[in-house]
């Protein structure tokens, strides 16, 4: 492909709808599905990328924002990821929506890898400067609504082999306590990492952690409101049980404030949150240089995320076990190949270029049309 084959000739988006099997469970609500949009990046010469942009339901918002900056891409040079990021982070409202932003081009900028993946032949990882691993350890994420169905659910992931289980909290004493035993005792000694998702205040925070402690959990996950970094120090400072910081970090500057003030022992974060793999690698860097290890965030995302999700496993150094994978909570999910389904916990590498994904048309067409019915037209 010439130089100027690598030009960006189009940018196609699709708001999509994704369906979960069962309903979501977590503090404060329950999901049945989640948002995205499917962003196609186009070259002259006709080479296409693909990536996934997280987004609310419905996802119109997020389509809107990304054909608003579309015009800052067109007849650019494909390969010049950062310059054109950058350039549409600083466009407009984004300058006062730094998440916003993060969430909206991040799968531009993922199409844009997966483009320059195929051109030259490569997978991402390769192209992000190789990989420090041989496979990434993912979490077995316990779902359910009843206590009993949660514990059934856990016994089948320490069977299929997951060395970290992964569990929400934040649903109320009692059935927090309740559930937390009948998993720890489902798993054995199996490592068990908890998440409120920010549902306790401060003093909340240091009671539950403190009754929660006899199940031995490896972290809780963001046990504060998301707004403030000061209270999460406190109850790091309170407690004796690890704390990992979630939905309180997005960008890079986010993760320097949460190792600054020393506000928690890990950092769960995404390439969606950060901005893209680019801003993801840096995020990781200042974490690293504090001592602190990243957690790759799961959210409502199809195998189009994970496989981005995971080159970035592969390349990061100070990666953590019990990484987050989401796609297997689809009914069904928008990518064919690779094989995203864990083995005894684990993913290896692949070589495929780009991503390394194959999109499922039938399946791209019907969570558009199920995007449809849920946006009421």
């Amino acid at each position: 492909m010439t130089e100027s084959g690598m030009r960006i000739a189009a940018i196609r988006t699709t708001p999509l709808a994704l369906a979960f099997k069962q309903p979501y469970h977590w503090a404060g609500r329950v999901d049945h599905g989640a948002g995205v949009v499917l962003v196609e990046v186009e070259t002259e010469d006709g080479l296409t990328g693909v990536g996934e942009s997280v987004a609310a339901l419905p996802a119109d918002g997020t389509v809107a924002a990304i054909r608003a900056v579309t015009p800052l891409f067109l007849g650019q040079p494909a390969h010049d990821v950062e310059r054109l990021i950058t350039a549409a982070r600083h466009l407009g409202s984004f300058n006062h929506t730094p998440w916003y932003a993060a969430l909206t081009l991040a799968g531009l900028e993922m199409a844009l890898w997966d483009l320059l993946g195929k051109a030259a032949g490569w997978p991402v990882h390769r192209l992000l400067g190789g990989t420090v691993r041989d496979e990434v350890d993912y979490f077995g994420f316990v779902r359910g609504d009843s206590t009993e169905e949660l514990a059934e659910d856990a016994r089948e992931l320490a069977a299929a082999g997951y060395a970290v289980i992964y569990m929400k909290v934040g649903r109320g004493e009692e059935a927090d306590l309740r559930n937390a035993a009948a998993v720890r005792e489902a798993i054995g000694g199996r490592r068990l990492c908890l998440d409120p998702n920010c549902a306790w205040s401060v003093a909340e925070a240091i009671h539950m952690i403190g009754r929660l402690r006899e199940f031995e959990p490896e972290w809780i996950e963001q046990p504060t409101p998301l707004e403030s970094v000061a209270a999460l120090r406190q109850v790091r400072e309170s407690i004796d049980v690890p704390i990992a910081a979630d939905q309180a970090v997005f960008t890079p500057a986010d993760v320097y404030e949460i190792c600054r003030q020393r506000a928690a022992d890990v950092i769960v974060l995404s390439p969606q949150e950060a901005g893209g793999l680019l801003a993801f690698g840096k995020a990781a860097a200042i974490a690293e240089a504090a001592g602190v290890p990243i957690c790759l965030h799961g959210q409502g995302v199809s195998g189009i995320t994970d496989a981005a999700q995971h080159h970035l496993g592969l390349r990061t150094a100070n990666l953590t076990d019990g990484n987050q994978i989401m796609h297997q909570l689809l009914v069904e999910d928008l990518v064919t190949a690779p094989d995203l389904t864990p083995v005894q916990g684990k993913l290896g590498t692949w070589e495929a270029p780009g991503l390394g994904v194959e999109l499922a048309r039938d399946a791209v067409a019907r969570a558009a049309e199920l995007h449809e019915r849920w946006a009421g037209r």
